[in-house]
């Protein structure tokens, strides 16, 4: 392809495909996103969201991007038009655990006093973290990446060889339609379902650490209304919200926060976690087409995008741009290698 064109194309517009176009196109790479769904309809969209290393690996790559990520979040909470903003609350659990390796990174981060925690609990800690309205996000990032002069099309593709000639590199955020699209059959979904209710009067989070089970207990104030949670059903793939689970969410939560037991319910939330046994962030070619990788960030989407994007947007160079040097918050692409061996 020559230089008149796109320098790379962007599949997906989720959280991870959205941050990875911004941060293209503010390194001066002329990108498009072809979607399946708008970010509305993404799992992006449907969940929490706060940031906090969730269940993904490999540790030490996984570390540093979500340190990242936590940086970029940080200094986006500075504007409220972002949808991203610094809330204290408590982490417990009815068993006894660690306090996580990361607690560090935050402020204000302390264990709790056993007078601190409700009954029936044995282990917690205070922080506060970035808490992200997720539609009010991915509009944000949109809105960021056309001012800058992207473009976002509503466009499936089933294979890497419907994009060729397009771009000389595609970088694949598909999300869970990567398992079909590479092909990868690592990729599972994990089913999570929220509820959103009318606030009444709830100011800081909740997060219960429930281990591996699949019933989740946590929720997380946005101004007007509350998110609360929620499930973890791996292999399941149904988009379509249970009254059932809805209830049970709603009852596990009120334990915590009798408030929640009455707030006025304002929607249903259902997503599928794009999970596989490690992130993948490496490049490839596939059907003669240079593809970059960013997918399978399980529910660490949000925690992970922009140490992921600016990766990932790294071994992107474009044909006139000079993206070693430093764009926007600091972010600094360097050329990437043209493999990866990682997963």
């Amino acid at each position: 392809m020559s230089c008149d064109g796109l320098d790379a194309l962007v599949v997906g517009a989720g959280v991870s495909g959205l941050t990875t176009a911004v941060c293209l196109v503010e390194a001066g790479i002329r990108v498009e996103v072809w979607a399946a769904d708008p970010p509305e309809r993404t799992t992006s969209y449907a969940a929490g969201a706060m940031w906090g290393p969730y269940l993904v690996e490999p540790v030490d790559r996984v570390r540093a991007w979500s340190a990242e990520t936590l940086d970029a979040l940080r200094d986006l909470a500075v504007d409220p038009s972002t949808g991203v903003r610094l809330v204290a609350g408590v982490e417990a659990s009815r068993e006894w655990v660690d306090p996580p390796e990361w607690g560090d990174h935050l402020d204000g981060f302390r264990i709790c006093g056993a007078g601190e925690l409700l009954d029936g609990f044995v282990s917690g800690w205070r922080y506060i973290a970035p808490l992200v309205d997720m539609p009010v996000y991915l509009g944000y990032l949109r809105r960021r990446f056309e001012a800058a002069g992207g473009v976002v099309e509503i466009r499936r593709i089933d294979a890497f060889d419907q994009a060729a000639g397009v771009a000389p590199v595609v970088v694949n955020c598909a999300g869970l339609g990567a398992r079909h699209l590479v092909p990868d059959p690592e990729l599972v979904p994990i089913r999570g379902q929220l509820v959103v209710v009318e606030n009444p009067g709830i100011t800081e989070f909740f997060f219960e650490d429930t281990g591996l089970s699949p019933d989740l207990t946590h929720f997380y104030p946005h101004g007007e209304t509350v998110v609360i949670g929620g499930t973890a059903l791996p292999g399941e793939w149904s988009r379509e919200p249970d009254p059932d689970t809805a209830a049970a969410i709603i009852s596990r939560c009120a334990e915590i926060e009798p408030r929640l037991r009455d707030a006025r319910v304002i929607a249903h939330r259902v997503g599928l976690r794009p999970t596989r046994p490690f992130v993948r962030v490496e490049q490839e070619r596939l059907d003669g087409i240079r593809v970059i990788h960013n997918y399978g960030h399980g529910g660490a989407g949000l925690t992970l995008s922009w140490g992921c994007a600016s990766e990932a947007a790294a071994r992107a160079p474009p044909c006139h741009a000079d993206v070693r040097q430093p764009v926007y918050q600091g972010i600094l692409f360097l050329d990437g290698p043209e493999e990866s061996t990682s997963a």
